[in-house]
């Protein structure tokens, strides 16, 4: 068992990755100052997906597979397959681009540039040692994700403190942050949302550790929103620092794959901070790998203990708590997924996936209170938040390229297909409801 703290770390080692020290940079450079505004969108859904989450969990507290499992439950195995399908194509990317992300910080530390192989040697060097923590057991990998994340956040604290010294210490006093006022400025702060959505995208993996969590459903509840809530924090501060310190005209040049360490050379920072954020980032990055193996990992066994997937993937260590067949194919696909070409291309139509997931969230609580079946904790304001982050959500796939909406829709059929066509393998009677008297 671990305890509350623990299980909040793994999912602020999910979020707090490579998000905040490469993806912030890009939401300033698409919506400028309105990227606050995204950053607080995306909390607010964020928070009620967690109360979604904080509700079934609560309800299903044995399951592994989190999202996936609860749609399996309420919906049957046909949403099920397609939402762990989704669900771990985007963990899976997810491993690999923040390994890259890893991979090129470390490079230019280690060389000053990250060019060459070295990037992506150093990112299976980081995917294989994180695997073997993920095979030492929960506990190990639950414990290093809180060393982990303690430093993390205590780096990132240190960014904002000295954007706050340099900001009061300028002649002209505090800048002002100007927002956009006009109609169109939506759009650009949907696009900004979307990229934000992936940062914010990690709390998800507390979900597949909810038995193993001390305190039941009240620990599971107090991991999940405390996770959330930190994040969201966290996630403000460092983005404020940034439009304070950067200059309105200066906003496209944060879109680049180390925007923190820009802020710092404009603002003419010691070279010492500069060194420790970018230790951060190494640091962040791992931590964000960490949980991304662990949870992936949970949910193919979920999957296969379900039936949905082969027997190999239900092999399971009762004595470590750890999907080990699971571990060993994650960290293999993550690894083949770096040689795949344009990784972070890939990761916006894994995007599609966890938009798609977090959609049916929101369906899986409205079945079970529409059931009439009582959880331990039941969110509160219900129908109106969920209602709300449906329409929200909807609102976020318009932030989509018009090719990752196209991909996801056919990475949808193609998943029903293979679904339908093993069912027909398997010989199994056609299904038929009456949707009407």
């Amino acid at each position: 068992m671990i305890g509350p703290i623990a299980a909040a770390a793994v999912g602020l080692g999910a979020i707090i990755g490579a998000g905040i020290f490469v993806l912030s940079g890009t939401s300033i450079a698409l919506a400028g100052a309105d990227a606050l505004i995204a950053f607080a969108i995306v909390g607010i859904v964020a928070i009620i997906i967690a109360l979604e989450l904080a509700e079934l969990g609560s309800l299903l507290p044995n399951e592994k597979g989190a999202s996936y499992s609860y749609t399996y439950k309420a919906f049957g195995s046909e949403l099920g397959f397609i939402t762990g399908a989704l669900r771990y194509m985007a963990l899976t990317v997810s491993i690999s681009a923040i390994a890259l992300g890893f991979g090129s910080y470390l490079s230019n530390l280690a060389f000053g540039s990250a060019a060459g192989a070295y990037p992506i040697i150093f990112a299976i060097v980081l995917i294989v040692a994180l695997a073997f923590v993920n095979m030492l057991g929960i506990k190990k990998a639950a414990h290093t994700d809180l060393g982990l994340v303690l430093i993390k956040i205590g780096i990132l604290l240190i960014f904002v403190a000295f954007a706050i010294i340099v900001v009061f210490s300028r002649p002209g006093g505090i800048p002002s942050i100007s927002f956009s006022a006009s109609g169109s400025a939506w759009s650009s702060i949907f696009a900004a949302s979307v990229v934000v959505f992936f940062a914010y995208s990690g709390f998800q993996s507390i979900a597949t550790l909810t038995e193993r969590i001390r305190g039941g459903a009240r620990g599971f509840v107090r991991a999940i929103l405390g996770a959330v809530t930190i994040s969201i924090v966290v996630y403000v501060l460092v983005v404020l620092a940034m439009l304070l310190i950067v200059p309105s005209g200066s906003y496209h040049n944060l879109l680049t794959a180390d925007p923190l360490s820009y802020v710092l050379g404009l603002a003419r920072a010691p070279s010492w901070l500069r060194i420790l954020t970018d230790i951060g980032a190494l640091v962040a990055t791992a931590s964000a790998a960490l949980a991304m193996i662990l949870s992936s990992s949970r949910s193919l066994y979920q999957m296969s203990e379900d039936h949905l997937l082969p027997k190999f993937f239900r092999k399971y260590n009762r004595n470590r708590d750890t999907a080990e067949n699971g571990i060993i194919v994650s960290a293999i696909i993550g690894i083949a997924m770096l040689f795949s070409g344009n990784i972070y291309v890939i990761a916006s139509i894994a995007n599609f996936g966890l938009m798609f997931d977090y959609l049916l969230i929101g369906f899986d609580v409205m079945h079970y209170r529409h059931q009439g079946v009582k959880s331990p904790f039941r969110m509160p304001l219900y129908p109106y938040l969920p209602i709300i982050a449906t329409v929200l959500l909807l609102l976020f796939f318009t932030g989509l390229t018009k090719e990752v909406l196209e991909i996801g829709v056919i990475l949808v059929i193609l998943l029903l297909v293979v679904y339908y066509t093993l069912r027909e393998v398997r010989d199994k009677k056609v299904v038929r409801v009456k949707l009407f008297n």
